[in-house]
């Protein structure tokens, strides 16, 4: 047998503990799978999260977006209105809060000119003038045989002096009459809507309150609305 001898021998040992190499190649796209395994993770997880933040959002942005179109419109009605008169501009602050469907009505009446040559048909001094296209005298006479208990009951706030009314009517009625108390009316709660109060032009109400009247209450010279200005700020 050939005897080897030890130079070949430690060659040969080299050769089988050596490691293998690995090309560039096959490195390079190693890492190009990993790094698009990590995108693809990264994606994934955004695209979820947007979703669920969208289907979270969507139920808020419903509710926020009617609740800001409410208040958006509550706000934007007029919250005044002027009333030019055949004796001078009386101010009034309209309630709308307190009166909204009250006001929302005046305010269509306004805007439809439903106001624009209303006369004052009765004036009680001490008490009320009352404006209408359609005077209603048993109501006058009702009221006017109350008005010497009137200083006897308590009053409340929304029937102070200079507060602007109407009467109530039936919901079919297309009549819409306009009162401005000239004194507290406290037995009147059961017969007007309050919505809205004098902030302005107290002596012209009062001025019209002082004009002759008839043994029925009813100005002997025409006396009356000539028109309204709505407006948001006085």
């Amino acid at each position: 047998m050939a005897r080897i001898k030890p130079q070949a021998l430690l060659i040969q040992s080299k050769r089988k503990k050596g490691p293998t190499r690995i090309s560039a190649t096959t490195i390079l796209s190693c890492n190009l799978i990993v790094l698009l395994l990590v995108l693809s993770l990264i994606a994934t997880y955004r695209h979820w999260l947007q979703r669920a933040r969208e289907q979270t959002g969507s139920g808020l942005s419903t509710s926020e977006h009617v609740k800001d179109v409410v208040d958006s419109n509550k706000y934007d009605l007029p919250g005044f209105a002027v009333l030019n008169t055949s004796k001078g501009y009386i101010t009034i602050e309209l309630f709308k809060d307190a009166s909204p469907e009250t006001v929302d009505k005046f305010l269509d009446l306004c805007q439809k000119g439903y106001f624009k040559g209303m006369p004052f048909h009765h004036v009680i001094k001490n008490y009320v003038i009352l404006g209408g296209h359609s005077p209603g005298t048993e109501s006058i006479e009702d009221w006017t045989s109350k008005v010497k208990l009137h200083s006897q009951l308590t009053t409340s706030p929304k029937h102070e002096a200079f507060m602007l009314g109407t009467t109530k009517v039936k919901e079919d009625s297309k009549a819409f009459e306009l009162f401005i108390t000239t004194a507290p009316v406290p037995v009147l709660n059961d017969k007007l809507f309050v919505f809205g109060r004098v902030i302005r032009g107290e002596d012209v109400v009062q001025e019209i309150e002082e004009v002759d009247t008839d043994e029925h209450y009813r100005p002997k010279s025409p006396v009356g609305i000539i028109d309204v200005t709505l407006k948001q700020e006085t």
